[in-house]
């Protein structure tokens, strides 16, 4: 039998093999199928790895590097939530997805789920989708200045600029 590493642990650990109980019905073929599938993955995932330790100009740790891969990937998945949470709250008309909903979806808690994106992420949103937030109105971009926009909300000025739009002259005018 050949000697186990951690790659080969790394292997098992990641990429399990699917067991009857993973198919609806037991279905043998779906079975194989998603055998074949996690093969394909499994074999592909070591070569990486292996080549990976092999031709690494530093001193390689397998598991470290996957850590860090995972959060990476957890990092992303909360910035898609976020962007998504926005996209519920800010852009869908004429009402917005109820806070209680999107908690119980992101399992944060209501208050979480309100403070959970940023006018970045609104401004992301906007100009992936190309259209205007139901509440940033006029009324809205009145209540900043340039000054805010450049200093202190930054994101103000990128979800302005995405939509088009300046945040009025000064505190307090009417604009010109």
């Amino acid at each position: 039998m050949a000697k186990r590493d951690m790659i080969d642990d790394l292997v098992d650990i990641l990429y399990p093999w699917p067991g009857a109980e993973d198919v609806p019905d037991g279905d043998e073929d779906i079975l194989d199928a998603a055998r074949d599938e996690v093969a394909g993955e499994r074999e592909k995932f070591e070569q990486n790895l292996r080549l990976t330790e092999e031709n690494a100009d530093w001193e390689f740790d397998p598991l470290l590097a996957e850590i860090n891969t995972a959060r990476r990937e957890m990092r992303a998945a909360e910035a898609r939530m976020r962007m998504l949470v926005a996209y519920g709250r800010e852009f869908i008309k004429p009402q917005p997805y109820q806070l209680k909903d999107l908690a119980g979806a992101t399992g944060m808690s209501i208050s979480g789920t309100r403070s959970s994106y940023t006018v970045e992420e609104i401004a992301a949103v906007a100009r992936r989708i190309g259209r205007q937030p139901r509440s940033r109105d006029e009324e809205f971009w009145a209540t900043f200045n340039k000054e805010d926009a450049a200093t202190r909300l930054p994101g103000i000025a990128a979800v302005a600029e995405a939509m088009g739009r300046q945040p009025r002259g000064g505190a307090g005018k009417t604009g010109e």
